[in-house]
């Protein structure tokens, strides 16, 4: 008999330290956390290519690094804290810390990247679209990442299906339950998470072969806003509501965050050619 849907009963953790440890003994090693390591790690590692073959120097990477590790997780914590709770987290400030709690909003880490950018563009005198054109390349693998967190982590994932792939998160049930009882659902952390990969295929193939960030000046921040955010609307439809209060809107806080990101993207991809034409 062939089941029509995939059981997903995955611990979040890695391992846990043995008690006799020192300092880390009895603490968990999450899934989550490493992912989220990992974006950074391989952004950092694309990122030097990139400077690499623009003939900047290895010190500017570290320094971009650094703005973007701060950036990215402070904005997606508050984020998650003002998009989506903000009256709890308001009536419980010292929360905003608790970052190993979870909740951390992509949109919100979105915004934190294009202030920590601006700030670096001033400061070591880069162009915010040069820097733009370059970084979203790193962010595109990077999202990636995250989702297959999400998808370790048995969160934020889609409604019910009938599909073959549907996944039965068995974690985000009572213990005990009947599998034929927990429905299969869409695992929308892994339809985001190939829109990412696919995302940077192209604009890795598009910047090493074709040099296309030099022949169209913006084209690579409006394909990734336009491909990520637009396909994040569309995926948004068949996602569960984060918070209750999305059940009463026509479109989740995701997919209006997401709007002005895919308006963003249409026009710099527009704009990129069009000056071309111009020129």
């Amino acid at each position: 008999m062939t089941l029509n849907y995939i059981v997903w009963d995955v611990s979040p953790f890695i391992f846990t330290f043995p008690e006799k440890f020192p300092i880390l003994g009895g603490r968990p090693i999450a899934w989550y956390g490493l992912l989220w390591a990992m974006v950074f790690i391989v952004g950092y590692y694309i990122m030097k290519k990139i400077y690499k073959k623009e003939g900047l120097g290895e010190e500017l990477v570290d320094k971009l690094v650094i703005f973007m590790l701060i950036f990215t997780v402070v904005g997606a914590r508050l984020g998650h804290c003002l998009f989506y709770e903000p009256e709890y987290y308001l009536s419980n400030p010292i929360k905003f810390l608790y970052i190993w709690e979870g909740g951390l909003a992509s949109h919100g880490g979105a915004i934190g990247i294009l202030l920590g950018l601006l700030i670096y563009s001033r400061k070591y005198k880069k162009p915010m679209l040069w820097l733009l054109d370059r970084v979203v390349v790193a962010v595109a693998i990077g999202g990636a990442f995250i989702r297959i967190g999400n998808l370790m982590n048995s969160e934020i994932y889609g409604v019910e299906t009938t599909l073959p792939w549907g996944f039965k998160f068995v974690r985000d049930w009572v213990p005990g339950t009947p599998i034929d009882v927990i429905p299969a659902c869409h695992p929308t952390q892994i339809y985001e998470a190939l829109v990412c990969v696919i995302v940077f295929i192209i604009l890795m193939y598009l910047y090493f072969k074709k040099d296309t960030v030099n022949k169209h000046p913006g084209f690579f921040f409006g394909f990734f806003c336009t491909m990520i955010f637009g396909s994040r609307i569309i995926i948004e439809f068949i996602k569960q509501p984060q918070v209750e209060f999305e059940n009463s809107m026509v479109l989740d806080m995701g997919q209006w965050l997401s709007i002005p990101f895919l308006v963003a993207g249409i026009y710099f991809m527009i704009r990129s050619y069009k000056k071309q034409t111009e020129s």
